[in-house]
């Protein structure tokens, strides 16, 4: 008996990791962590060769290496299943209700135009780096849900909320983004076929198809038309996701019901997968200096200053005018805590950077060091100011099922 009480003990920690917040968020930094020194390693050469080389055959001549169909293919899924959460907040979550959404919105909108704005400010002058505006201007919702996710019930509930609120919003801004500032050439008539395909999966949203399978199968079919389109592929992703319906002809949840089938491979599989395949950046060739190069420094700088300035500053000016009030039962420092926790960009930011920068290929590589900088700094700077700052009980409702 003493030994059986011992060993649950000893295990509970790593059972309270896996079934909370946190997990998505470790694996994400073991996984960054691995890529680094996969790509400082003597595996460099193989790390760079498996994702950059040439398939020796592809269904898709368009997608020739292992990279393409990771950022182009895979995370399609991961947009999907943004399209999908944000479609339920909007329609019968947080985003439902107009006075509940506007704080988020401003401080979304916010903690997108200051860290963009700092970006521009420190490459003034550099024209060919000022398409990298947008790097710094995402949110990584595992990355920030997962931090919080440490800290136990420390965090009071509507602060969690406002964070995912947020970064939902953040999302929505990212892929407006996307599909508007980095779409260089459009081919009209993959875009129409794209625009009549999804065409068809509204149809079949309108007369209530309640299969899931046609839904995938068209959604296919739009995802290729995208990515001929010059339109990027994953914005296929969102715009499927939001034709599907919320409910079946039998009054059974259909959209909850996909979207819980994939958010586990999303969090466990794609997005992990994505981030070994870009995080990896080979240090010994940019040199420490690199740290100090206009690009690095203004993506950095637009994470960890930009986004807790915008953010907590658009939160106390509408807190201060009535428009929106700050989450209920939480102190300003709590507030600024998570503020800070809104500048992890990992996902999204990487996945702009190459956008950004499609020919040249070290600028690429200094933005990853200035996202993994500066999501570095946030995340431990957030956490260490949450919990010097959060006085809520930890939760302990582990503990006494142990």
């Amino acid at each position: 008996m003493a030994q059986t009480s011992f060993f649950r003990a000893a295990v509970r920690p790593f059972r309270a990791l896996f079934v909370s917040d946190a997990f998505a968020g470790i694996l994400l930094i073991v996984v960054a962590a691995a890529a680094m020194i996969v790509a400082n390693s003597a595996l460099s050469h193989e790390y760079h060769a498996l994702f950059h080389g040439k398939l020796p055959w592809t269904p898709i001549p368009k997608l020739d290496t292992l990279h393409l169909w990771i950022n182009d293919g895979l995370m399609a899924i991961f947009f999907f299943v943004v399209g999908l959460e944000v479609k339920r907040e909007l329609i019968s979550g947080n985003l439902a209700d107009p006075a509940a959404r506007r704080l988020p919105i401003l401080a979304a909108a916010a903690g997108m135009a200051v860290p963009a704005a700092v970006f521009l400010a420190i490459v003034s002058g550099e024209t060919e780096l000022t398409s990298g505006w947008a790097i710094p201007a995402a949110t990584d919702i595992a990355f920030a849900m997962g931090v919080v996710g440490l800290l136990g019930t420390r965090v009071p509930s509507p602060l969690r909320l406002f964070l995912l609120t947020v970064a939902i919003v953040d999302d929505i801004g990212a892929v407006a983004i996307i599909a508007l500032a980095y779409t260089p050439n459009i081919k009209l008539f993959w875009l129409v076929a794209s625009l009549a395909v999804l065409g068809v999966l509204i149809g079949m949203n309108k007369f209530r198809v309640s299969r899931t399978l046609p839904f995938i199968a068209v959604s296919l079919v739009l995802w290729i038309c995208v990515l001929f389109s010059g339109v990027h592929a994953t914005i296929a992703g969102v715009a499927a996701a939001l034709t599907i319906p919320m409910k079946r002809r039998d009054g059974r949840s259909m959209l909850e019901n996909v979207e819980h089938a994939l958010v586990g491979w999303n969090a466990y599989l794609v997005v992990p997968v994505f981030g070994f395949a870009n995080a990896g950046v080979d240090v010994r060739e940019l040199g420490l200096k690199a740290l100090l190069d206009p690009l690095p420094l203004a993506v950095a700088a637009g994470l960890v200053i930009g986004k807790q300035v915008g953010i907590f500053t658009s939160v106390v000016i509408a807190d201060k005018v009535g428009f929106a009030k700050k989450p209920p039962g939480c102190s300003w420092m709590e507030m600024w805590g998570v503020t800070i926790l809104c500048g992890i960009g990992f996902t999204m930011s990487l996945f702009i950077s190459g956008l950004a920068f499609p020919r040249y290929p070290l600028l690429v590589e200094e933005a990853k060091i200035g996202i993994l900088l500066g999501s570095l700094i946030s995340a431990v700077m957030g956490y260490v100011v949450l919990r010097l700052t959060t006085t809520h009980p930890e939760d302990t409702r582990i503990d006494s099922a142990g």
